[in-house]
């Protein structure tokens, strides 16, 4: 049978159910989500004169999931748009209209007995051979469809997405034992080829992968705090980015996720397991008296940690009294501040016994590292399904059998063993056959370890690693701020590696560099990288030391050079996609714009921020914005430039960032050609496929663009905008400086409205905006505080 998941429905409403049809609803799937029916009329409802039988009423809980997905922060859409495509009811009045969806999805209550009730009547009115999956975070599905027909039994099985669903990349993917192999081979390809998903398949026990793992490594870490007498805040510090985790940690990772969620999660395992295992997932006793107290965390703003005014407190699980926050400094915790990269910041921390961050650090990952081993084979197939699962699901850089690896496993084996713990017989194996990790590489494959032997790891042709493309294609050219590196196909990457991917003199001359490459001897070039971000825009430091020393003429060449990158990456003769994900920001924007093609992951934040440190944009971004959204008019349609020169004025004087791809279509920054990528994991690969059919279809370079402008007339009506907000208290003097310079970019001068005038010009108005404002001391007030507080400075 050929499945597809043209429509779906999801049962329940909640922060869960709301947020998976949102995720749904965000990549084009119409959703029917249905909710109990109250039983009783809320004060509003009644003052109204409404019945309980009123259609308002009936649906009153998924009309209010629906609603709450505007308020959620973060946003569990990339556009209000998407909410168009949520369509509310109710469990009693509209279960017909299961007949009508491909993929129906249960997320009521954590209760089997109610999920086994709710599913029976699902069967009563789904259509044969539509899939019904549910989203427990670890109640056994045979256990669930037990009594439903066949055909439903079949097409049945777990999928639990991680919250927020928007942003967590794991789905876990549970079968049972009657799930018909074809149904999970679609779900599994369906969930990361069109949700975007990080897909591992569990198995039905106890919390499946990730839960079962991260809650028993979290309640050794507590058990740890308790037994050592540390803080909260002492334990985070050396939980988080030290050891490769979320700076979250331990106990703001718990705020975010509830301490009720927490304990019911923990207690679905206790209920399961025996002996030493259950003792484990015990939770200690002031956790309890927490969540009596109602303090379970960030959605009551009081937790493990409390903000009080301006300060932020911690928990004395002795006292439960609020406290100043501590934290764990030791010789070993400021070497590991040195050290690039996990692995190294692993080895640092670990390689010093007899040192409290050390030992503490060894003591809550150890009991991790033998669990996991523990229960290879029993929540999953094989080691890679748990690194993936954790993490993808908690964020995790590397996984337990990479971090194993990572610290060295023979070394740390004998560790274990020489302080009296058991290690699995099958890592002792591996070990004695003469082999010395979990994993090998090589320039070409990579493997992992499985019953006794390596095995070629599975590998999706779509997901690009640029380490894996340098060591087998090498690196065409480099210096400190980017490279050019061969894809393969004829196509080459251009890859920034400075600090943030800020862009400088280097990258500047790197693009040069690879765009005359690429002309010669390639079909095109993919500008993109794996870093945390994009680009976060111009290297800020330099540009506010050349200007602290006067150093105009620098300056002036400098912008010149970038301005000159920008037209070079639009005239190219060679088709030039840019790959932009995340923070895509200022000069990173200002690099994607003029590209041929822009090939955007869905969480991409695009904008040209400079107005934040008392700038406007200098290296083209002011004019390729104003173009980009002339270029979206339809041919035959009359072009209002005053509207067109407004908007673009708007969203560069507020410095507006996208919250999304979806957004940033709809704030012009992204248009006509360019694309995207559901799965971040594919960018490269749509990136690099999306320059092939440009040259394919025979690319020619655009013709030399003439901009029509608003004039002084516009310039006018720019600056009264701005004037206003002054008026208002919501701009300062220096504000409305920076608002005349942008307005008088875009006007084109003070010349006639409707003038047509060349690129060049308006590219010297940029540039001679630019440099007078870089000039102003509030200026370069503004640049230091971004610099040393990371947030904006009125002034």
């Amino acid at each position: 049978m050929n499945y597809k998941v043209k429509k779906a429905a999801v049962l329940g409403s909640g922060v869960m159910g709301s947020g998976i049809a949102a995720h749904l609803a965000n990549n084009g799937i119409p959703v029917l989500m249905l909710d109990i029916v109250p039983r009783e009329l809320a004060n509003d409802e009644e003052k109204k004169g409404l019945t309980l039988d009123h259609p308002a009423v009936r649906n009153r809980f998924a009309a209010n999931g629906k609603k709450a997905l505007l308020k959620q922060k973060p946003s569990p859409i990339t556009s209000k748009k998407s909410l168009d495509l949520i369509e509310i009811g109710n469990l009693n009045d509209d279960l017909k209209k299961l007949s009508e969806v491909d993929w129906i999805i249960e997320v009521v209550l954590e209760n089997l007995e109610v999920k086994k009730d709710v599913l029976l009547k699902v069967d009563q009115y789904r259509k044969s051979g539509s899939i019904v999956s549910t989203n427990t975070s670890g109640i056994s599905v045979n256990a669930m469809i037990a009594d439903c027909s066949d055909d439903m039994k079949k097409h049945f099985l777990g999928t639990h997405f991680f919250n927020p669903p928007r942003y967590l990349k794991l789905l876990e993917v549970i079968p049972t034992n009657d799930t018909k192999p074809e149904v999970l081979t679609f779900m599994k390809s369906f969930g990361e080829e069109f949700l975007g998903k990080g897909v591992v398949e569990a198995k039905d026990t106890p919390n499946f992968i990730a839960n079962r793992i991260g809650t028993h490594g979290l309640l050794v870490t507590v058990k740890e705090m308790l037994k050592r007498g540390y803080s909260v805040g002492e334990i985070d510090s050396v939980t988080g980015p030290m050891i490769g985790r979320p700076k979250s940690a331990t106990f703001r990772t718990l705020d975010v996720v509830g301490l009720d969620t927490f304990i019911h999660v923990a207690r679905n395992v206790y209920d399961h397991v025996d002996g030493d295992e259950k003792e484990v997932f015990e939770v200690p006793k002031f956790m309890h008296q927490m969540n009596e107290k109602g303090w379970i965390g960030a959605k009551v703003n009081q937790g493990f940690y409390w903000k009080k005014g301006k300060e932020i407190l911690e928990i004395n699980p002795s006292t439960l009294e609020y406290e100043e926050r501590r934290k764990l400094k030791t010789k070993v915790t400021e070497m590991v501040k040195q050290q690039k990269g996990v692995n190294k910041k692993l080895q640092t921390l670990l390689n010093a016994p007899g040192d409290k961050a050390s030992d503490l650090v060894w003591a809550i990952l150890k009991p991790t590292l033998l669990y996991s081993a523990e229960l290879v084979g029993e929540i999953s197939d094989d080691i890679v399904a748990i690194d993936q699962a954790m993490k993808w699901g908690f964020g995790w850089e590397v996984g337990p059998f990479e971090t194993w690896d990572a610290i060295g496993l023979r070394k740390s084996v004998g560790r274990m063993q020489k302080e009296g713990d058991t290690v699995p017989r099958w890592v002792l194996n591996l070990l004695e056959d003469g082999y010395e990790s979990f994993y090998k590489y090589d320039s070409h494959e990579d493997y992992f370890y499985d019953q006794g032997e390596y095995k070629l790891l599975p590998h999706n042709k779509k997901e690009i690693n640029i380490q894996r493309l340098k060591e087998s294609k090498g690196v065409i050219k480099h210096n400190p701020g980017a490279s050019l590196i061969d894809m393969g196909d004829g196509v080459a990457l251009l890859e920034f590696h400075s600090k943030s991917n800020a862009l400088g003199i280097d990258s500047i001359q790197m693009i040069h560099s690879a765009i005359e490459e690429v002309e010669k001897n390639y079909e095109g070039l993919v500008i993109g990288n794996q870093g945390r971000n994009f680009s976060v825009g111009a290297n800020l430091a330099l540009m506010l030391m050349e200007a602290q020393d006067d150093n105009f003429d620098e300056l002036d060449l400098v912008i010149r050079q970038f301005q000159n990158i920008g037209m070079k990456i639009k005239y190219s003769e060679k088709p030039v996609v840019s790959a932009v994900f995340n923070m895509t920001l200022g000069g990173g924007a200002e690099i994607a714009l003029p590209s041929t093609s822009v090939q955007a992951s869905a969480e991409t934040y695009m904008g040209l921020v400079e107005v934040g440190v008392g700038l406007i944009p200098g290296g083209g971004g002011t004019k390729e914005l104003y173009l980009k959204q002339l270029r979206q008019i339809p041919e035959g349609i009359s072009i209002d430039l005053g509207k067109v020169a407004n908007d673009v004025f708007e969203k560069v004087a507020t410095a507006k960032v996208s919250a999304s791809a979806a957004e940033a279509f709809e704030n012009g920054f992204l248009g006509n050609g360019d694309s995207i990528s559901v799965n971040s994991d594919h960018l490269l690969y749509d990136a690099k496929e999306k320059v092939l059919a440009l040259s394919k279809t025979g690319y020619k370079a655009p013709i030399r663009e003439k901009i029509p402008v608003v004039g002084e007339a516009g310039y006018a009506a720019m600056l009264m905008g701005a004037k206003s907000l002054q008026y208002g208290g919501y701009a300062s003097e220096h504000d409305i400086k920076i608002a005349e310079k942008l307005a008088y970019v875009l006007s084109g001068g003070r010349i006639r409205e409707g003038s047509i005038i060349d690129e060049q010009v308006m590219l010297d108005l940029e540039r001679e905006a630019f440099l007078s404002l870089i000039g102003e001391p509030l200026t370069q007030a503004r640049m230091q505080h971004m610099l040393l507080k990371g947030k904006p400075l009125r002034n």
